[in-house]
């Protein structure tokens, strides 16, 4: 049986090349699970290994996507039986194993969540690696102390997939939050998913001195370099900064001054690693006490495995807003 996959390929010469190919179905082995998928999404992570335009994948030709959900259809280990449903994302996937864009998925069974009972696969990918992203660091801050009553979360990238979702979370969760976009357009679509005060880039001044004006109570940081830099020096004392993207570049100019006056903290948010247990937790309550009220806003589109390469090319040209799924099997 063959079924339709996007398969991202490196020459020997280092050329890059994707698209669309049949994949013959092969049985999973012991210790796996086959899933018959439902939907992916689109993340700049994606975009990035599917344009070739950053090395993600380790492995090639490997089938893209990071993230999958679906029906599994055989199962060679006695967590899971034919007809659960399942969440995949992060660990392997499009790193040194098959991806989630693709009709079906052979996958380790310790690289799935069963589907909490209050999602169903369209709103598990409406979430997926994002919004497992930004509860995680909604989880991790708050266990390193973060209370609404500290002041304000600045969020910076918020039209992005982990900035939308992240606005949106820490709203629910009681938070005032302080979105940052260089997208003067969506100011109305932060404040409608949360944001009670919206900063143009430009007006996000962070000074230059190794301390400078207190003002927010904690952040959430999708951009990294410099901006990453001028935060630690604007987070009021015992706030957490957690640090996820890295659009701005990979370097951090700083000086230990925030963290040993202030008390601020700088925690890591690597989602594709997570242990399990703490996923599955992350997972329950994002179906739960973390649901975001506005899931459907913050979905800009949904699309077929076909169209994945322009809107590669939009997501890495900062033109997506939100969240894009991927309907992966056609019913």
């Amino acid at each position: 049986m063959s079924y339709r996959a996007f398969r991202i390929h490196r020459s020997k010469t280092g050329e890059h090349s994707a698209a669309m190919e049949q994949r013959e179905l092969t049985d999973p082995a012991e210790g796996e699970i086959l899933i018959r998928t439902r939907f992916s999404s689109v993340n700049y992570k994606d975009a990035l290994a599917g344009t070739g335009s950053g090395k993600i994948l380790r492995d090639f030709p490997l089938t893209g996507g990071i993230d999958s959900c679906g029906d599994v259809i055989q199962s060679r280990d006695d967590r899971f039986k034919e007809g659960d449903q399942v969440i995949v994302t992060g660990y392997g996937l499009s790193f040194t194993h098959d991806g989630g864009y693709a009709e079906y998925l052979r996958v380790p069974a310790d690289w799935a969540v069963p589907l909490p009972d209050n999602l169903g696969p369209y709103q598990a990918m409406a979430l997926g690696t994002a919004g497992f992203t930004a509860a995680l660091a909604l989880h991790r801050m708050e266990s390193n102390g973060q209370q609404p009553e500290m002041g304000p979360i600045l969020v910076t990238g918020a039209t992005g997939g982990v900035g939308s979702l992240a606005v949106n979370l820490f709203h629910g969760a009681g938070y005032a939050v302080t979105a940052v976009t260089g997208k003067d357009d969506q100011h109305d679509y932060l404040k409608l998913i949360g944001a009670s005060q919206v900063l143009s880039r430009d007006e996000l001044q962070l000074g230059s001195h190794p301390l400078e004006k207190a003002r927010w109570g904690g952040a959430v940081d999708n951009v990294g370099g410099e901006t990453l830099a001028g935060l630690t020096r604007t987070i009021k004392p015992w706030g957490s900064i957690a640090a996820i993207g890295l659009a701005a570049g990979i370097e951090l100019n700083t000086t230990v001054m925030p963290f040993i006056l202030r008390g601020v903290s700088l925690l890591g948010i690597n989602s594709a690693d997570c242990p399990h247990a703490l996923r599955s937790k992350i997972w329950q309550r994002l179906a739960t006490d973390l649901h975001p009220k506005h899931l459907d806003d913050i979905v800009d589109r949904v699309i077929h495995l076909e169209q994945l390469p322009e809107v590669f090319d939009e997501m890495l040209k900062g033109e997506v807003r939100g969240r894009i799924l991927v309907q992966t099997m056609m019913d």
